[in-house]
């Protein structure tokens, strides 16, 4: 029986990883009460006696929450942003040439960040396989449900007498300085950090990322970066699948509720577009957390997860 202990249980992240693993038979969950969560010497021990941890904390309670750890046995998933890119620390895309080996034989594993998961899905294999520069400056468009501002924005949006400028997407990250950002850069080996323009909008989960290149900035075509995405995505839950459109439109809640994601390939001879669609909360966050988990403790890799 495999022991597990959720950090941040009460938060959005959190609660969607309890719900899935509460009614594996191999896993054994450690719970605190209410009056236990925030108890130092409780958390170290439930740390400490588990056999992976989710880290569901903001980034300087995760931190803390490492500093506690005094074995070498308890491997740690962090789902905040605090280690994505600290050294030591296995970037959790199991996808990613090599990462799956690199995700069971670690004991600190960075969760990626879900408008990161969908850059990186589309740029990651294109720089391994040397079809876009390194000093490439790319724009990337992310549209994504409410949950993904935790429990506050899902509050805001679910509200009775909800403000009516949340009818309508909201674009934010104003200042070019996301989270992410950081992440995507190193993962992607890019020597410049892409425009990003993240987009909220009225409805509960679901991910649509877009990357756009002009030719001129491929070593190749459209269908050479196709022929890249079918080979590189073989193993895991990311796959490549042609006109993955419906009818001309492509809607961002496609993957709701879903751990996979898809990726496909539009445009014309000129302008591409590289579309990544997944679940901002699957895939994005406890869907990728789980998948980590399940490498770690060598099980299936998408054991108790939803693909279809």
């Amino acid at each position: 029986m495999i022991k597990v202990f959720i950090d941040g249980s009460a938060g959005t992240t959190g609660l969607k990883i309890h719900e899935r693993l509460k009614s594996r038979e191999d896993i054994e969950l450690i719970t605190l009460s209410e009056e236990l969560r925030r108890d130092e010497q409780a958390r170290a021990d439930a740390l400490n006696s588990s056999d992976v941890t989710f880290l569901c904390l903001p980034d300087e309670a995760a931190k803390q929450a490492v500093s506690m750890i005094n074995n070498g046995n308890t491997a740690l998933i962090d789902t905040s942003t605090a280690h994505r890119t600290s050294d030591g620390w296995t970037y959790g895309f199991a996808e990613l040439s090599g990462q799956k080996q690199k995700i069971a034989l670690s004991k600190r594993i960075a969760n990626p960040g879900c408008h990161a998961s969908g850059v990186i899905s589309l740029i990651a294999p294109l720089r391994e396989m040397g079809i876009i520069a390194s000093d490439i400056k790319l724009t990337a468009v992310s549209l994504t449900g409410y949950s993904g501002g935790g429990k506050k924005m899902i509050a805001d949006y679910e509200s009775k007498n909800r403000k009516a400028l949340l009818s309508a997407p909201r674009q934010y990250g104003l200042s070019q300085a996301h989270k992410h950002l950081p992440e995507i850069s190193k993962i992607c080996s890019l020597d410049n950090a892409p425009v990003f323009i993240p987009i909220v909008a009225d409805y509960f989960s679901g991910m649509e990322v877009t990357v756009s290149l002009f030719k001129s900035e491929v070593k190749g075509n459209a269908d050479v970066i196709k022929d890249i995405y079918k080979s590189y995505y073989k193993d895991g839950l990311v796959r490549y699948k042609e006109n993955a459109d419906e009818n001309g439109f492509m809607s961002a809640n496609a993957f709701s509720g879903r751990d996979d994601m898809e990726i496909s390939v539009y445009g014309n001879d000129d302008r591409i577009l590289l579309v990544s669609r997944f679940d901002n909360l699957g895939k994005g966050a406890c869907g990728s957390a789980i998948q980590n988990m399940n490498l770690v403790t060598g099980a299936e890799m998408s054991k108790g997860l939803i693909t279809e």
